[in-house]
């Protein structure tokens, strides 16, 4: 049994092997609900190793990123989330459909601001997530899994090998 400062408490650890499996499922999720994307979104950096898989999994080949500052360490973040440079250009998109792509929809302001900017300039919108915390502001149209934990990415568990160029400590995803 696990003590109350055992990390099992704390995090979700998901491994690549289990990921690979998540993106399947997630992939067989949109196809079956009859959601056909021209497009992808990942929403950079969580949503990029997904966004990539989806992609494949749909035979989706136009991916796009739309980079967006939020965390800036365990449980710490901005006031709000920021989107950075370069900006996204979704015009001449009217007739397309969209699936927005995250690692996981924790507080949900970053993936709410997204959906936001991107409703009003293509046919339709949808998200996809591996992971929904219970207190997120928008309940993503598809979710491998709900958990309440801290979760760890295979893809942002291990130290980095190199500094940011700006200097300050490079931090996990959540």
């Amino acid at each position: 049994m696990a003590s109350s400062h055992d990390p099992v408490d704390i995090y979700e650890v998901l491994t690549w092997s289990r990921f690979g499996d998540a993106v399947k499922e997630l992939a067989a999720m949109v196809a079956q609900s009859g959601f056909q994307p021209d497009i992808i979104l990942a929403i950079a950096r969580g949503g990029l190793v997904p966004a990539g898989a989806l992609g494949y999994l749909l035979s989706v080949k136009n991916i796009f990123t739309m980079n967006v500052e939020y965390y800036t360490g365990v449980n710490e973040r901005l006031e709000m989330p920021v989107i950075l440079p370069p900006f996204l250009d979704l015009m001449g998109l009217e007739d397309r459909q969209v699936l927005v792509v995250d690692d996981v929809a924790d507080t949900g302001h970053t993936l709410d601001m997204v959906l936001r900017f991107c409703t009003p300039k293509v046919l339709e919108v949808r998200s996809a997530v591996l992971y929904y915390k219970p207190h997120s502001v928008v309940r993503p149209h598809y979710v491998w899994r709900d958990s309440d934990r801290w979760i760890l990415f295979p893809w942002a568990s291990e130290e980095p090998v190199a500094q940011p160029k700006d200097g300050s400590t490079a931090v996990a995803e959540r």
